[in-house]
């Protein structure tokens, strides 16, 4: 119970909860779209995720500081790859938070003339960045383990094992693929924190894909994937040891 409530107490933790309601939402009403006797369902399913949608951009109203800052952070990082990767992600996720925050505005009246298509795309576009910069991030934190990987002695030797246990598999497919393969999943299995996030930005990224229509796909597609990010989002943060560093 106490973890329930110091997770409940964080502004992310509240966050992830809203956004997780809110693509169960989107994937519940694809998945009832066409039931007839549901529609009263879904209309209240609309209305609530309109609802954790608004939620959301209250709270993230101070992200574009926390972003920033963090921005500052990973620019005193002696890796140069781990340097501009993190901090062009955090600058996208600012210029993301921006546009999230004048939305905001204009959906409360704040704002009145605002072009929010255009800004909605914009914001879009800036996460998408974010996005591949982070995607790219854990592409290099893969290689890395993957080399490491590759220079234990006792992990060569229990590849060796493996391709030749199976050598029907090696001469079936390309020279050398099921080698990589091998030291791919070993190299993700021995460090759970990259495969959660790559598993995880994977999965964000047809949201804005979807957005800007640039591999469109449907709602149920968007709303399993946000799902399921969302979840793991609340796992790193109840399991803090699942969460990559930097």
């Amino acid at each position: 119970m106490d973890a329930v409530v110091k997770f409940t107490s964080q502004s992310q933790g509240r966050d992830r909860i809203f956004r997780a309601t809110q693509y169960a939402c989107t994937l519940s009403i694809y998945l009832l779209r066409s039931n007839s006797d549901k529609k009263d369902l879904v209309a209240k399913l609309k209305s609530l995720e309109a609802t954790m949608s608004a939620g959301r951009k209250l709270f993230r109203l101070g992200n574009t500081v926390n972003s920033i800052e963090a921005a500052k952070r990973t620019m005193q990082l002696s890796d140069p790859v781990l340097c501009m990767c993190l901090t062009a992600a955090h600058i996208n996720r600012a210029l993301y938070f921006i546009c999230d925050n004048v939305l905001w505005a204009r959906s409360v009246g704040l704002i009145g003339d605002l072009n929010k298509e255009r800004w909605s795309l914009n914001a879009s576009r800036v996460y998408l960045l974010s996005l591949v910069m982070n995607l790219t991030r854990d592409v290099y934190a893969v290689a890395q383990l993957m080399v490491k990987q590759a220079k234990d002695k006792n992990f060569r030797q229990k590849m060796d094992v493996h391709l030749n246990e199976n050598p029907e598999v090696a001469e079936v497919v390309i020279p050398q693929l099921d080698a990589f393969l091998y030291l791919l999943l070993g190299a993700l299995k021995s460090n759970p924190a990259v495969a959660f996030d790559t598993l995880k930005n994977v999965c964000d990224l047809f949201i804005p894909l979807d957005k800007l229509g640039i591999y469109q796909s449907n709602a149920g597609v968007v709303g399993f994937c946000g799902l399921i990010s969302s979840l793991m989002g609340i796992v790193t943060l109840t399991q803090p040891h699942l969460k990559i560093k930097p």
